[in-house]
């Protein structure tokens, strides 16, 4: 095993380094918290906050109260809700203008759409725009009160943002 000896019958014990306690009144502490042993992790002080949800970034976005930029970066990041068939691979509705592709912010929103016992599979919204057939457009929470429809165009428009800030 990597870091410990490897010959047979060796016996050696990790000991967790101590943990640093902070006192208001005088400062950091050496020594060990209670209950602050290996593989526990202690409670920020100030904790951090939490990013918007899809869901949310979808009623701004459409509100028009989120940029573009700042809906892109949120849905890169977030689980998307795809319905499925038994083949691998997007479900597409094709009696549309175009060809798009349903998706959702939330299994509950996926669940009004296609029903409770439906299959499905979960993916980051990067991973969406990866992996979208050339031509093809998606649309965000069919049934959701904040729907949004991103034709093949937007879908180019999204893939060259992400190329540009990832590439530079």
């Amino acid at each position: 095993m990597y870091g410990y000896e490897q010959n047979p019958g060796a016996q050696q014990q990790y000991a967790p380094p101590p943990q640093q306690q902070y006192d208001p009144q005088a400062g950091m502490q050496g020594g060990t918290q209670p209950g602050g042993g290996y593989g526990q992790q202690q409670a920020p002080l100030y904790p951090e906050p939490s990013p918007p949800s899809l869901a949310d970034a979808v009623r701004a976005f459409t509100t028009g109260t989120l940029a573009a930029e700042d809906f892109q970066q949120i849905f890169a990041t977030s689980k998307v809700y795809c319905p499925r068939g038994d083949n691998p691979g997007f479900l597409a509705l094709h009696n549309t203008q175009q060809p798009v592709i349903p998706m959702f912010t939330s299994l509950k929103e996926l669940r009004r759409y296609a029903g409770k016992e439906s299959k499905y599979f979960v993916i980051t919204g990067a991973e969406v725009i990866d992996l979208l057939p050339t031509g093809y457009g998606f649309v965000l929470d069919m049934e959701g009160d904040h729907r949004m429809v991103f034709d093949a165009k937007a879908v180019e428009q999204m893939v060259d943002y992400a190329m540009r800030r990832m590439y530079g």
